[in-house]
């Protein structure tokens, strides 16, 4: 029965976080992909076949080598940070709660209000810091049109449109912290033993962290080992830190 409790709890867990990560990654390609599809100033079509045009295998190596993957920092960043900080925050809230109580209704229900205070302030701390430098970035360019930098031929609309948007930065930030909150309340739900639920919400947890540690390297091109290890890391610590204290506390009779 233990057996397939755990069995069941792994595959719900790993199904909706697979889920989750399908519904981000499709928001942020959309976003990437409406960048990609402005055509820049001045860009003149070459022709397939043209004298002098190097050959389509040759140009898609060239383009790979010059990808400049600093431009993906900024949203790699947010959906790294947003989702660790989900799944971090919250099964450190639940190790704190299962540290003095073992009913499982009390550790899911402090994952769930950590949810969803979570999503909301990331939102707003993501929108209010998105608009701020839109504000900023806005007037300037109006700074500089009054000077004269900007040419002529760049409209103020087409430099608006590349500016970031502060509500699609807000959804993205609340969304990935929602998968990485939802990944230890779903793998405790289906856990009634209380010490095999903490172990479990460990695990699964210490799994997830190597996943979005392994996503951020790869999509960033940095060191993997690296980069999973220090968010593995980072994510022992809080769990650790909540847990003895939250016990500690309780020792002390507070």
């Amino acid at each position: 029965m233990l057996h397939f409790n755990m069995s069941k709890s792994t595959n719900s867990v790993f199904k909706s976080f697979h889920t989750l990560l399908y519904i981000y990654i499709s928001f942020m390609a959309s976003l990437d992909g409406q960048k990609s599809n402005e055509t820049p100033p001045n860009h003149v079509e070459i022709p397939v076949g043209a004298v002098g045009v190097e050959p389509k295998a040759n140009r898609e190596i060239l383009e790979e080598k010059n990808i400049d993957y600093s431009q993906r920092a900024n949203w790699v960043r947010a959906a790294v940070l947003g989702a660790n900080d989900g799944l971090v925050s919250v099964a450190s809230l639940m190790m704190g709660v299962g540290a003095v109580k073992e009913q499982m209704t009390a550790m899911l229900l402090a994952g769930f209000a950590g949810l969803i205070a979570g999503a909301c302030s990331m939102a707003i701390g993501e929108f209010v810091s998105v608009y701020t430098q839109y504000d900023i970035e806005i007037a300037q360019m109006k700074r500089e049109r009054e000077n004269k930098s900007i040419r002529d031929g760049v409209s103020e609309e087409a430099e608006r449109e590349k500016l970031p948007n502060p509500f699609q930065a807000a959804v993205a930030s609340a969304l990935a912290f929602s998968v990485g909150a939802v990944v230890p309340l779903l793998s405790a739900a289906f856990i009634k033993n209380h010490k095999i639920r903490l172990g479990v919400v460990v695990t699964v947890a210490s799994l997830t962290l190597v996943v979005f540690g392994g996503l951020g390297a790869v999509v960033g091109k940095t060191p993997i080992t690296k980069s999973c290890l220090r968010v593995l890391i980072g994510g022992w610590m809080a769990m650790t830190v909540t847990f003895g204290f939250t016990k500690l506390f309780a020792f002390a009779g507070i």
